[in-house]
């Protein structure tokens, strides 16, 4: 059996694998339960009742504005004297869609649930990937494969392309079954109107960028355990990054009055590589005027092709330093 057949064996049958595979479809299920179970179809029975809901407020309403014109008629003081100003409701205003349930427009919708499975799915593939060499690390099973197999770079090399090979199998099967059940609820819960070419390309490319940030978070998970030579450490180091570097310093910076502080901060640039763009707001800097716009503060556009490179020069820093580190230190 060949050593990548052998490790992508080893990565599937693993328990703790398993588990949180499991375990994230069993989220990603309840989500799409509750996203199905807090939607309505626009049925003619829908819209009916909804309007029968809007005609009943504005009734309310009207009968509300004439007992307040009354009222002021006899106590103007109490109104500031201005009677002829009172509020009067229009019928435009009580329409029926604004009296009906949510419905899924998966045009619009969906877009946000994608971004949830991908979010997902990367963070089981960092704690997956951590697991998967922080194990071998820390039981001894490295150092009794390199037995058998006295080649550091391409035992390591080997466990990385079984874990991101595995990890972007997960990542199609998932995203091709949650696409269907989210069209099916779309269907039954709300509408699929819209779904332009352009529409299904947006999406299939949000997707694709989706599956860039599941490999970058097995990368990540599995290069800081090989590091660390455990899996605690890359649980500590992310850990580390989202209490110290991203609540901390949001808090530091914030004070600071540090300009374009989130464009320091994580999820900035998680949103520039999704949305294809995020801009930060500078409000502590003077606003730069325009004759036709008035005082606007400065923004900066974080574009998702910087966001991309940054994702991936850490991604290959932190694998290129686990390789390093493999090849010099001591395995035992």
């Amino acid at each position: 059996m060949s050593l990548y057949r052998a490790e992508t064996r080893r990565l599937v049958k693993r328990r703790f694998t398993r588990f949180f595979v499991l375990l994230a479809l069993l989220a990603l299920g309840l989500i799409a339960a509750g996203v199905a179970y807090s939607n309505h179809k626009a049925t003619p029975e829908v819209i009916a009742t909804a309007q029968a809901d809007a005609d009943r407020s504005y009734e309310r309403d009207v009968q509300t504005a004439e007992r307040d014109r009354q009222n002021c008629a006899t106590s103007p003081e109490q109104y500031g004297g201005d009677c002829a100003n009172l509020w009067t409701p229009s019928r435009d205003d009580y329409r029926a869609v604004n009296y009906m349930p949510s419905q899924f427009d998966f045009r619009e919708n969906y877009p946000a649930m994608l971004i949830t499975l991908a979010a997902l799915l990367a963070l089981v593939a960092f704690i997956i990937g951590a697991s998967f060499v922080g194990a071998e690390w820390s039981s001894g099973g490295m150092m009794n494969l390199l037995l058998w197999r006295p080649q550091r770079i391409r035992v390591l090399s080997t466990k990385l392309a079984a874990l991101l090979v595995s990890s972007l199998g997960l990542a199609v099967l998932a995203g091709a079954a949650w696409t269907g059940l989210f069209w099916l609820i779309a269907n039954l819960r709300g509408t699929t109107e819209r779904m332009t070419p352009g529409a299904w390309q947006s999406i299939g490319l949000m997707g694709l960028r989706g599956l860039g940030l599941v490999l970058v978070a097995g990368a990540l998970g599995f290069g800081l355990a090989s590091l660390g030579r455990h899996t605690a450490a890359a649980l500590g180091a992310a850990i580390g990054v989202v209490v110290v570097f991203q609540f901390g310093l949001a808090i530091v910076l914030e004070l600071a009055k540090a300009r374009f502080y989130e464009a320091y901060l994580l999820p900035s640039w998680i949103a520039a590589w999704m949305f294809k763009s995020y801009e930060v707001t500078d409000y502590n800097a003077p606003c730069d005027f325009s004759a036709t716009s008035g005082c606007e503060p400065p923004t900066l556009t974080i574009t998702w092709q910087l966001a991309g490179g940054v994702f991936a020069a850490v991604a290959i820093i932190i694998v290129g330093a686990a390789m390093l580190t493999m090849r010099k230190r001591d395995i035992t």
